[in-house]
Formats: structure tokens, sequence, C-alpha cells
């Protein structure tokens, strides 16, 4: 017998909403999707214990990427120390990384909502040394891109300035949207 097909599927962005309780609103719509819906079930939990593969390796500090804030409030909840860092388009900050944090995460404002397409460059101007993140997760309403840098990285950095670069790309054009110069004290 083969298992029903699913007429209505939830698109992933629902699924992603109703775990993180983004959408307190159409939460009984998807429950009830849910309770009679095995395959969107399976979907839910393969990203449920996705999350969990991704929190644990963020709790190691062997993470290094682009988070929404929603993301970043859970794992707050969920007990991680959470350093931050806002740090305004073409701006700096003085920086560190202590014993007591889990994870860091600076808030590079900038314009987004025209933006097509998201690279974020991060450069090491103490190693001399850059790594392009292409096509990067952002939200087009939000005003800022949260990065995660490796918390374990950052910990063997010497002090020295980093810094990252947001890079809108369309139509193989190039626009940088903003620098920021991470003044880091080891």
């Amino acid at each position: 017998m083969s298992e029903p097909v699913c007429i209505r599927a939830l698109p992933t962005s629902a699924l992603l909403a109703y775990w993180l309780g983004e959408h307190v609103a159409e939460e009984a719509a998807t429950e009830e999707h849910l309770m009679g819906c095995a395959r969107c079930s399976a979907r839910l939990d393969t990203l449920v214990r996705l999350g969990q593969g991704i929190r644990r390796t963020t709790r190691a500090g062997n993470f290094h990427g682009v988070l929404s804030a929603s993301f970043v409030e859970a794992l707050r909840q969920d007990g991680l120390r959470v350093r931050e860092y806002h740090v305004p388009r073409n701006g700096s900050v003085a920086c560190t990384v202590t014993p007591d944090d889990d994870l860091v995460v600076s808030w590079l404002a900038a314009p987004l909502h025209d933006v097509q397409r998201l690279d974020l460059v991060f450069e090491d101007l103490v190693a001399g040394h850059a790594l392009r993140m292409t096509d990067v997760a952002f939200d087009p309403a939000a005003d800022a891109v949260v990065l995660a840098p490796n918390t374990t990285a950052l910990r063997a950095f010497d002090s020295g300035p980093r810094r990252a670069r947001l890079i809108a790309v369309q139509d193989g054009v190039e626009r940088e949207l903003g620098s920021y110069t991470f003044d880091h004290t080891r």
C-alpha cells in the first residue's frame, strides 16, 4: 500500500516559521495539516533534526554563516550565550570573544530592499586571505545581515583588523552595499 500524496504541501518556509513560532496566527491550521499529513510531518521532523545538528555545531563553535534574527533568538532562548555587535554601514567596531561566549554575531547594517542576490566577503587583513560566501540568505525587508563567524577560529585570531563586505549581485554586475571593519582584540 502506498503512502497518500499530500495535495497541499506546506512550503518549507511555513514549516520553519511554525517550528520557530513565528506565525502564531497560522499555528492551528498548520498543526491540523501536520496531524493529517505524514509527508509534511516527516519534512518537519527532518528540519527539526537538521536544526538540532546546526545547534550542536554552533555550540561547538564550528559554524560560519549568515543567520536569521529569529534563529539567533531561538539559540539565545535555548541557553546559548550570544555576544552581539551592531556595525553601521561602512563603519567599524572594537570586538573580542571571551571563554563565556558560545556564539558571536554581528549585525551588518545595509539597505537590502532591492537586492536580488547577496554575497558576503570576509577578509582577514592580518593573515592576508579572504572567504567569499555566495548567494547568502537574507531578508530584503530587514535592515541588516546577521553574520556568525566561526567562534573557534575567532578565539585563535591574533589581535588586528578583519573586514566584511556585503556585495549585491544582479545580472553579473556587483555593487558593494557596505564595508564593516572589526578591530579584534584577542
